[in-house]
């Protein structure tokens, strides 16, 4: 056996966080094999890397799944910050540090999911549309953006046993957003005291936003990813002047519900977004009937919403309803649990109906013909 075939597989083994092969990080270094013993050198990114257990763990596994490999000694080491200046240039493509990598050439479609008032489960549907993009094969990054409501962490179920969200790693100037479910997700709560046992409350006026937005936008480390969605906050306020000010190519998903009330208010949320250059490519409403045991339909909160917020917002072109999600004592629970609906019960109708809207929205990806690669020349 030879050190060359022990490097190799450990080059392979993928960090957790970045999602990419250790040795297109740089973090493997010294590797010898003295009869069937191997040593490894790794580098990690920071000191108290999260997920240092389990890389060192991933990288045993892997020397010791070549043949002849009886035993391993790993010597784990930390970057040097040249090293770790590298690797961020690398991991942000050469951009430069606060530029906005989902500009109009982007490859990721972005969709920001909007509502004009709270309570229409605006948020419980993003995650699960996350989850359910995810699911079916997607890339995919998701963004809280209701900053004053934040709940996608609890939703995702990315609550430690403190009671808290887990913080992002921070690797000099760029942060590594946690997983859940394979979404890659940043959220206001990840950032607040930690000398509490609940997140606590934000209380920040519109500069404030702007800022809190445009550094999620550029100095999280979403990576290759083929959508994101952004949970924006209820109505037409500060966060989405900036949303469309940022993002002013993005799509815009407005949620809600069949009530007359709740459908006369979300037509504006879809308006201002037209305003500032974002493009309506569906309606989504939400708490519609429900299939009682015995087959009556529960119309709770009416009927007809989603359809009248697409009428109202096809003046200037067809705008769909991607789908109806019935109201659901599953979605309420799984969403209390942390676990979304489309994983913990996929056939419930509502996960049913979540799934059937991501398929649609699947279909609606960005195509590349026509548009410059985002390739530079150094």
């Amino acid at each position: 056996m030879s050190a060359d075939a022990v490097r190799a597989a450990v080059a392979a083994v993928r960090d957790p966080e970045l999602r990419r092969p250790l040795g297109e990080l740089d973090m493997v270094r010294d590797v010898a094999v003295d009869d069937d013993r191997a040593h490894v050198g790794i580098a990690l990114t920071i000191v108290g890397c999260p997920a240092a257990d389990r890389i060192e763990r991933d990288v045993r596994d892997a020397a010791l799944s070549v043949p002849g490999i009886a035993s391993v000694t790993i010597e784990v080491g930390v970057m040097t910050p040249s090293e770790r200046a590298a690797l961020t240039d690398r991991l942000r493509g050469g951009r430069a540090a606060r530029e906005n990598p989902f500009g109009p050439d982007s490859l990721t479609r972005v969709v920001a999911v909007t509502s004009g008032k709270g309570g229409v489960g605006k948020s419980t549907l993003t995650a699960n549309l996350a989850v359910a993009l995810a699911q079916r094969g997607l890339a995919v990054g998701l963004i809280d953006a209701d900053v004053h409501g934040f709940s996608i962490p609890a939703l995702l179920g990315l609550i430690g046993d403190d009671g808290l969200p887990p913080q992002p790693t921070r690797i000099d100037g760029l942060m590594i957003p946690p997983i859940a479910h394979e979404v890659r997700t940043i959220s206001i709560g990840m950032f607040l005291p930690r000398d509490q046992t609940s997140p606590g409350a934000v209380a920040w006026r519109g500069p404030m936003l702007h800022r809190t937005v445009s550094q999620f936008l550029t100095d999280v480390f979403f990576g290759d990813i083929d959508v994101l969605l952004i949970d924006m906050p209820p109505g037409t306020g500060d966060v989405a002047i900036s949303v469309g000010q940022l993002l002013p190519h993005a799509d815009v998903v407005v949620v809600t519900t069949p009530q007359t009330a709740a459908a006369d208010v979300a037509v504006r949320s879809g308006l201002v977004a037209r305003q500032t250059g974002q493009r309506v490519v569906g309606v989504i409403e939400n708490m519609s009937a429900l299939t009682l045991p015995d087959g009556t339909r529960l119309d709770l909160f009416g009927s007809g919403g989603g359809e009248r917020v697409a009428t109202a917002l096809s003046a200037d072109g067809a705008v769909p309803v991607l789908g109806s999600v019935p109201l659901s004592p599953s979605l309420r629970s799984d969403a209390d649990a942390g676990v979304p609906v489309v994983l913990a019960h996929p056939d419930d109708p509502a996960a049913v109906a979540i799934g059937s809207i991501a398929d649609e929205l699947t279909r609606g990806r960005r195509e590349l013909n026509g548009r410059p690669l985002p390739l530079r020349v150094t």
